[in-house]
């Protein structure tokens, strides 16, 4: 795909799935006030991708005024294990730059897969993007929103239980229809 194209299929995605479904509550408000900045990482050498990491937390450091950030990962992770390597890689670098605390990872991939969980299982539409990309979050926002949410610690079950419900069909579609 078009690197050209990589934010507006993230976009679609992030409307027509996690904010459709409701599957982070808190998306909408950012989505619809432009708060979200969307990184998109092109190289495939790991040291690149964790220096353009290294980088997007310094961003989020310097610019209060964006609430959290999508890092796309446009290339060299198609593999769902190469991208937990990955992910893991970028976990201790955070914690290795005094980030622990500040920022939270979560990450999504085309090929999301729940540990314990079948690859056929539809829950892992939750965690399933048409990139693979990791989704940094303020700590300190998500503390503030959450203390105003009942019961949060439910979010990822009920999820699941609606991503059942829904259907695999459903989450096919759109993210074949983000990526054509």
């Amino acid at each position: 795909m078009p690197s050209n194209n990589i934010i507006p299929t993230t976009k679609y995605w992030l409307d027509k799935t996690i904010i459709e479904f409701n599957f982070c509550p808190f998306a909408k408000k950012e989505f619809v006030n432009y708060s979200i900045h969307y990184e998109v990482v092109d190289d495939s050498n790991t040291e690149e991708q964790l220096l353009a990491f290294a980088h997007e937390l310094k961003r989020l450091d310097d610019h209060p005024e964006i609430e959290t950030t999508l890092f796309i990962l446009s290339k060299g992770l198609e593999s769902f294990f190469d991208y937990l390597d990955f992910l893991q890689l970028a976990t201790d670098l955070s914690v290795e730059l005094g980030y622990e605390g500040k920022y939270q990872l979560a990450s999504f991939h085309p090929d999301y897969c729940f540990e314990g969980s079948n690859q056929a299982d539809t829950e892992n539409y939750t965690n399933r993007s048409p990139f693979p990309m990791i989704h940094i979050i303020r700590e300190a926002s998500l503390e503030r929103v959450l203390k105003h949410y009942p019961e949060p610690e439910n979010i990822p079950i009920k999820n699941m239980a609606l991503a059942r419900e829904s259907g695999a069909e459903v989450f096919q579609k759109t993210l074949k229809k983000s990526t054509l």
